[in-house]
């Protein structure tokens, strides 16, 4: 391996190969932080924008204070980060597949895990969000009538192009029904995408939510020539 490139750990997962690493980027001329499953690149501390409005958009969405976030998909943290940036967040529960990804922020291995692992209000659960989020007893298992305020899901790539097919109820009719249940009243669903607004996902979102809709993020990439753009999704239950 190059010397620009660290390697800080690598494991076998029931997904495949997962690996953690740190280069220097010449162009940014900063250290980036990477999140390797196989030959797809899960995240970049490079481009984090995104992983961050997507949180940012979906806690405007709500009101009210000592608000109970989940976020599926730990990472680089930085969807977690945003959200304990919220004054209104009371607290919030990341849940991951990966016991792996929980392991790296615990030991430091990632700069996000300091600030995670501190943070009273943030709980780091291993687990499978959508086999919690098809169960009777929801995404706290020990609470099975837990409702919270606002869920942010950022694991797979887009509805389209999951990461293992098992998530793909997730995104069906029936799954965003049960997904709308888990919320409160007034409660928020957020969903960040890699591809272009897609109506039919909007439309399985219409079947559970009241208020859906799809913005589009961009930001700036210099390793093209225009910018590049993430999708997020936002449905809102109905106000009581």
């Amino acid at each position: 391996m190059s010397s620009r490139f660290q390697e800080l750990d690598w494991r076998q997962t029931p997904l495949g190969e997962l690996v953690l690493r740190k280069r220097w980027d010449k162009t940014f001329d900063k250290e980036v932080h990477e999140i390797k499953l196989d030959d797809d690149f899960l995240m970049s501390s490079l481009f984090t924008v995104a992983e961050e409005e997507v949180a940012r958009r979906a806690l405007a969405e709500v009101t009210g204070t000592n608000l109970d976030v989940a976020v599926g998909g730990l990472g680089l943290g930085f969807t977690a980060l945003t959200v304990l940036d919220n004054p209104a967040v009371g607290s919030l529960t990341v849940i991951d597949a990966l016991g792996e990804v929980i392991e790296w922020h615990q030991r430091g291995l990632i700069p996000a895990g300091a600030v995670l692992t501190a943070d009273p209000r943030c709980e780091l659960v291993h687990g499978d969000l959508f086999a919690l989020a098809r169960s009777a007893d929801g995404l706290d298992p020990t609470r099975p009538d837990r409702r919270f305020d606002a869920i942010i899901v950022d694991i797979d790539h887009s509805p389209r192009h999951l990461l293992h097919p098992s998530h793909g109820d997730f995104y069906a009719p029936a799954g965003t029904q049960r997904l709308a249940g888990l919320l409160r009243p007034g409660g928020v669903f957020g969903l960040w995408s890699n591809d272009p607004p897609d109506d039919e996902y909007a439309a399985a979102l219409a079947l559970g939510f009241a208020r859906v809709k799809a913005e589009i993020v961009r930001f700036p990439n210099p390793f093209q020539d225009h910018d590049a753009t993430a999708t997020v999704y936002l449905a809102t239950t109905e106000q009581v």
